[in-house]
């Protein structure tokens, strides 16, 4: 803990408490920056200048770099930069404390006016509507309450057309009883939703983007992009569906008084055209005439429907009677509560997909999330509220109008009889009408099933209900008109798709979408236009019922994956009852519109290959990411539960590739055979203390596994400190992994500076070899006549593996240069091409299998070999054998290998691999172990190994002349590969195994470089741990 700077102020005496910094100024033998003016202190008891500060309101009264809990600390609108609003980081509490003269003193202006409290800048302003008074600020947005905002917003969306001209329809059709059942089921549908978008919502912070916004920040960008483009889209279409239906209600008051302006479909062009001109006006005046002018339409609706109730309670005139209103009776209950199926709607389902868009528009008020005072509230509240009071408007609705109006009326007053008439059927006849004709011929123009007026003529004045129709629908369309830019608006600042940002822009206190109100007017006005909506609404219904499955499965899969994120504040959801709302949802699309469903389901599909594919650079937090966690979390735990069996072996490698992007070739190769079938590993270890190198491995981290993405190789990567390479690698290969997710191959680059590198560095390098024979690890090398290190080219920063005059060609540890690379460069680097990213044609992969060591040398070439850019080489095998028995050891050979089903057809016995090689060849290995013999000539056993006390590396006579004959088989070996594979693509052969204590690692390093040199293909090194990998059995 270290002290806070403090402005120069009155000293205060220190109720005798030593502070870290007192301690930190004996140790350094003076007064630091963060030291306290002399007793200053913020002791309560005995209050100072310093008690108004931040110095102290940051804290419970003491001066300390430690802060309490606050707002600020958690909100992303703080300022960046700002020392007083953020918190301090661990090496500022850990560490030893730095002067920093920038912070030495703060104005005693500031500390007076902050308080210790947020701050509200401009920012913060807008999104949380706070400022402090006597501040200069940016105006104040318009914020709306749950009535408002929310609840009105959402009952004007709900109500409809359907309310005032077909509810009454489908009562007689269903009948009271079904259709409060279809009415129930509903608003199951929506209630569920409802309580879903309350969890959701009330999950953090909610800002503009309404539905987009919530789906994205839940599902992530792929589901909620694509959304959102369509919700968009169907909100600017459904403008143009209620004003049609506006347009339609007044030109057909206009045919009543023959005064069609040209004919009836123009008429409704141009009607509509003005209509929704005006719409756009209130819109663009601002989000308070538009709450305003909903206010008027939800007034004039009420006053409608508390119209058509007084209506069914006052006597019935003669000419009602002849339309079939007789007031409430039972018998007429009674007859209506039962169903009556007429046409070729007369169905359950039928009548279900005519009334559901009715019950639809619950997301009005989500949708304008931005404009809310507290979204977290006012939506849940609202929306919930919303769906009850529409829901009480329509069933009250179908039972009062059930309940006063028969079935079939002729409307004729000429057919009043008297009570108990012959020849009179039909409920009318109690009442003194006879319908009888009309009903038997279904010529009745009037009655619950055949006049779609019925409120209005049941009504105590009819025109109101007409107005009421006319709010329904300016209503909703206005509603949709607002939606539409909103959601459009956030979906353009997200940048997921292209072309689009252009509309993205804001103007105003509230930030309005001007640019997407015009693209909405234009895309309404073209489908007023067309005036022919029977073919889009279907597929507009879709896309809303689309919006509710996911919003559905979001509340549902948020709460499966048990992320600790997931703490929303509204209680009352069901994860189940979430699914089960997704669930139908799906279904009702399809009972609505087969056909539309199948369209809604193709453009979301197609929106979500297009995100995936881009892969946009956005990180929401989103349930997908706490899925894709609790997915491999299961999945790696299951895992430790299944037995390890020969047919399910993988090469899962760990590659000591240093920084990936310093040896590309290596990580392409072990990519290539490892992609979608292992685990790749990437090993780096950093040479150093501890203190100065980890700042480095967090930094450099996540820009290795950047790179590793860009070049598209599925690898991990991963960095230890260490105080030298060997002691690192050790830590990688006994720490590396997850369970049965467990390296199992080490591989590594060829050390080519073997011979001018410090003789620690050869020693530690074979030790690495050993060490992973120890752990029971196989061992792969790879050496390329270029080399693999290619830090020289990038000169991003110098990478030497021991020293750094050295050749860093060992493709393990790093020492980074004082200039160290960030992230975000390392990751935008130009990749550098490798010969496993090019099509190798007909060339051949050379497989030299001379000694068995499980299989593991046969099966890495088999799995490159199955790769499309190696898939047209031949692979061939070459083992050894004797002259005299070339035929039988041939058969064998190929007998074993076709019962692995590796496809290797071609098999070449090598005989003379015990024949003397070449003598310049010969002494050309003596001339390379020269330099590390200890010419120890005849001395015995105790004076050689106190001559190697210090150089356990060089190699003595009596080695030399034990080992001569394997030294000789590398010479010849190296011969026969110069001569059978100069032109292959790759080779790959079996090593030598040097003893661990008996064989020194210089003269190890000679037989690898003795084996390997002089060869222009890659060649890979292979050492299985000498256990099968390969089998040819089914069990």
């Amino acid at each position: 803990m270290a002290e806070l700077p403090t402005p120069d102020l009155p000293p205060a005496r220190c109720s005798g408490r030593f502070t870290i910094s007192t301690l930190l100024g004996m140790e350094e033998g003076g007064r630091g920056p963060y030291t306290p003016t002399e007793g200053s202190s913020c002791d309560s008891a005995q209050p100072t200048h310093l008690s108004s500060s931040t110095l102290c309101t940051r804290t419970f009264g003491y001066n300390t770099v430690d802060v309490v809990p606050a707002y600020e600390h958690y909100a992303n609108s703080k300022g960046v930069g700002d020392p007083r609003r953020g918190r301090p980081s661990l090496a500022d509490l850990h560490s030893i404390l730095k002067p920093d003269p920038g912070r030495r003193h703060t104005p005693v202006s500031d500390l007076q006016q902050s308080n210790g409290l947020p701050e509200a800048g401009p920012e913060a302003g807008l999104e949380e509507a706070e400022g402090e008074p006597g501040r200069d600020s940016v105006p104040e947005p318009v914020r709306f309450g749950w009535v408002k905002g929310v609840m009105i917003r959402c009952m004007l969306n709900i109500w409809g057309v359907i309310l005032y001209l077909r509810l009454p329809w489908i009562t007689a059709q269903a009948g009271i009883a079904l259709t409060w059942l279809i009415i129930l089921m509903s608003v199951t549908v929506t209630t569920i939703t409802g309580l879903s978008i309350s969890a959701i919502s009330t999950n953090g912070k909610v800002k503009s983007g309404g539905t987009y916004f919530l789906i994205s920040r839940s599902l992530g960008p792929e589901l909620g992009g694509s959304i959102g483009l369509i919700f968009a889209f169907a909100n600017a279409v459904a403008v143009a569906m209620h004003t049609v239906g506006f347009a339609e209600t007044v030109r057909d008051l206009l045919q009543e008084h023959n005064s069609l302006i040209v004919d009836p479909t123009n008429d409704i062009r141009i009607i509509g055209v003005i209509t929704v001109t005006v719409l756009l006006g209130i819109s663009l005046a601002g989000m308070e005439w538009e709450a305003k002018a909903q206010i008027l339409f939800f007034l004039v609706i009420l006053v409608s429907f508390i119209n058509y109730l007084v209506g069914t309670v006052i006597p019935a005139t003669a000419e009602k009677q002849a339309k079939g209103f007789f007031s409430y009776r039972a018998d007429i209950f009674a007859q209506n509560f039962v169903p009556n199926w007429r046409g070729p709607e007369g169905s359950f389902f039928g009548l279900f997909s005519i009334f559901f868009p009715s019950a639809t528009g619950i997301l009005a008020g989500a949708n304008i999330s931005g404009d809310l005072k507290d979204p977290a509230v006012a939506i849940p509240k609202g929306t919930l509220m919303a769906i009850f009071w529409t829901t009480m408007s329509y069933l009250v609705l179908s039972a009062t109008i059930g309940a006063c109006v028969v079935r079939d009326a002729s409307g004729s007053l000429n057919d009043s009889v008297a009570v108990g008439s012959p020849g009179c059927e039909g409920l009318a006849c109690s009442f003194g009408w006879n319908f009888t004709a009309c009903t038997q011929q279904q010529s009745c123009r009037y009655g619950l099933s055949n006049y779609y007026q019925s409120m209005s003529m049941v009504s105590g004045f009819g025109p109101l209900i007409t107005a009421g129709i006319f709010g329904a629908t300016l209503s909703s369309a206005l509603a949709c008109l607002v939606s539409a830019p909103k959601v459009f608006q956030c979906l353009c600042k997200d940048q997921l798709y292209p072309l689009i940002g252009f509309f993205g822009k804001g103007y105003g206190r509230n930030s309005e979408p001007i640019r997407g109100y015009m693209l909405t007017y234009v895309i309404a006005v073209g489908f007023i236009l067309i005036a022919e909506l029977n073919a889009i609404a279907p597929i507009i219904s879709n896309f809303f019922l689309c919006s509710y499955a996911l919003i559905n499965f979001s509340c549902f899969h948020a709460s499966i994956t048990n992320s600790p994120g997931w703490r929303p504040s509204f209680r009352y959801y069901s994860k189940w009852a979430a699914l089960f709302g997704a669930v139908v949802s799906v279904v009702i699309m399809f009972l609505l519109t087969w056909w539309a469903a199948l369209i809604a389901f193709g453009i979301v599909i197609f929106l979500l290959g297009y995100v995936l594919y881009k892969k946009p650079d956005v990180n929401w937090g989103s349930s997908m990411q706490a899925s894709s966690y609790n997915m491999a979390l299961n999945y790696s735990v299951g895992l430790s539960e299944v037995d390890e069996h020969i047919k399910n072996y993988r090469p899962q490698c760990l590659v000591l590739t240093g920084p990936p992007n310093f040896r590309p070739a290596l990580v392409d190769f072990v990519g290539t055979f490892t992609k979608n079938l292992s685990l790749m590993l990437c090993g780096n270890v950093l040479i150093g203390p501890q203190k100065q190198k980890m700042p480095e491995s967090r930094l450099m981290a996540d820009g290795h596994t950047k790179w590793l993405m860009k070049r598209k190789i599925k690898a991990f990567y991963t960095d230890v400190v260490a105080e030298d390479l060997r002691s690192g690698v050790q830590m990688l290969i006994q720490a590396a992994g997850l369970g049965k997710m467990r390296p199992n191959i080490l591989v590594l680059g060829y050390k080519r500076n073997w011979r001018t590198a410090s003789p620690q560095s050869l020693e530690d390098y074979v030790g690495i070899l050993h060490d992973a024979f120890d752990f029971k690890y196989g061992v792969c090398l790879m050496r390329m006549k270029e080399g693999l290190n290619v830090s020289r080219v990038l000169q991003a920063h110098v990478n030497p593996t021991f020293e750094a005059a050295e050749h860093p060609e060992n493709g393990t540890g790093s020492r980074a240069a004082p200039g160290t690379v960030d992230p975000t460069t390392l990751a935008s680097e130009q990749q550098a091409s490798t010969i496993f990213q090019s099509k190798q044609g007909n060339k051949t992969i050379d497989i030299y299998w001379l000694f068995d060591d499980g299989g593991l040398t046969l099966l890495i070439p088999y799995l490159l070999g199955r790769k499309k850019r190696w898939g047209k080489c031949k692979t061939r095998v070459f083992v050894g054998g004797q002259i005299n028995r070339m035929d039988e050891e041939r058969k064998a050979i190929v007998s074993l290998l076709s019962k692995f089903r590796l496809g290797f057809h071609e098999v070449h016995i090598l005989p003379d691999i015990n024949q003397k090689p070449r003598p310049e060849h010969i002494k050309r290995f003596d001339d390379l172990i020269a330099p590390f013999r200890l010419n120890d000539g005849f001395k015995d056993e105790a004076t050689v190994n106190e001559m190697r006390q210090g150089c356990p590396w060089k190699i003595s006579d009596e080695e030399v002349d034990k080992n001569r004959a394997k030294s000789l088989r590398q010479v010849r070996l190296n011969e026969i590969l110069l001569d059978y594979s100069r032109d292959a693509a790759l080779i790959a052969i079996t090593p030598p195994i040097g003893r661990k204590g008996r064989c020194p690692s210089a003269l190890y390093m000679a037989w690898l470089e003795t084996l390997s040199q002089d060869l222009r293909p890659p060649v890979i090194l292979t050492r299985g741990n000498q256990e099968n990998v390969l089998t040819f059995y089914c069990q």
